[in-house]
């Protein structure tokens, strides 16, 4: 049922203690999601929200509950330590949600978890949920998901909303959703999520959210056009940009014709995917590949 997580994944929240921490550590449970630990350093010995234990490391947290993957609400400063020291704890999925962190920080981790069996999704992400597990690892609205059938990957978080939204509007529900975050060093990529949906026996669709900035898309489209075995329905944001100016998220600037959302656009079209040609056309787009008619 979807993928990355499900109704056996147990969440332990690093940066349980501080304010979005904890607001968002609610929010997941209170969606259904097993949230087993939190970890503040220092905080060890805690207990937060009356049943979810506090620890002083993401160690002891596996440890005494079993947890698999980790939620990561830490300041930019430390957040590429947190990541570290989820790995090290032999964390197999870390969804990061904190903004902010230093390139140069994102770089040395980045070297650092290459030939570790982990997972990272993000930094700089709304994370990701699976809603006929009434999993939620993550910041986003729980209450707009549906379970269903189509997965969306998307570099928004805000346009991730937008597609669940109207998705779900439409009767048309979600296996999973993940935003793999808008940074320019990230840990996982669309290739990495859309290989992950391929292989879904519960999936039969893919809304596909990218962004000017970078190459991710095309590299998506080749996976697409060489491999992958589902309907794309793909929404390029960002097409009046101008070049050489930084667009909300940190990876989306236009440094050479690539980076353009045109170029994108075509490249996917290219692909066989179909364009959603704004973003109020997510849902009737999908809804007309689905029925045969788009």
């Amino acid at each position: 049922m979807g993928i990355l997580v499900n109704e056996d994944s147990r969440i332990v929240v690093q940066g349980i203690t501080g304010r979005e921490g904890s607001f968002h550590a609610r929010s997941c449970k209170a969606y259904g999601t097993q949230v087993v630990a939190g970890v503040t350093p220092g905080r060890g010995g805690q207990v937060f929200d009356e049943a979810v234990p506090v620890f002083d490391s993401v160690a002891e947290a596996v440890k005494e509950t079993g947890a698999n993957v980790s939620l990561i609400f830490v300041p930019p400063p430390f957040a590429a330590d947190a990541i570290a020291e989820a790995a090290d704890a032999g964390m197999p999925l870390i969804a990061c949600i904190t903004e902010g962190i230093p390139v140069q920080d994102m770089v040395r981790l980045s070297r650092y978890l290459q030939n570790q069996p982990v997972r990272l999704i993000g930094p700089n992400c709304p994370g990701l949920i699976t809603p006929g597990a009434r999993c939620k690892v993550g910041i986003m609205p729980g209450n707009i998901h549906k379970p269903g059938r189509v997965g969306v990957v998307s570099r928004s978080g805000t346009l991730t909303y937008e597609a669940v939204s109207q998705l779900t509007n439409l009767d048309i529900g979600q296996s999973s959703c993940v935003g793999i975050g808008g940074d320019p060093i990230i840990g996982t990529s669309f290739v990495d999520v859309l290989q992950l949906f391929n292989d879904d026996p519960d999936t039969d669709l893919v809304v596909f959210i990218g962004e000017i900035g970078g190459t991710m898309e095309q590299d998506a489209a080749a996976y697409i056009k060489a491999e992958f075995t589902k309907p794309v329905c793909a929404l390029i944001v960002g097409a009046t940009a101008p070049p050489g100016k930084r667009m909300g998220h940190a990876g989306a600037i236009i440094t050479g014709e690539s980076a353009r959302a045109e170029y994108k656009i075509q490249s996917l079209r290219d692909a066989g995917a179909t364009i959603i040609l704004t973003p109020a056309d997510i849902g009737a787009t999908t809804q007309a590949v689905l029925q045969g008619t788009g």
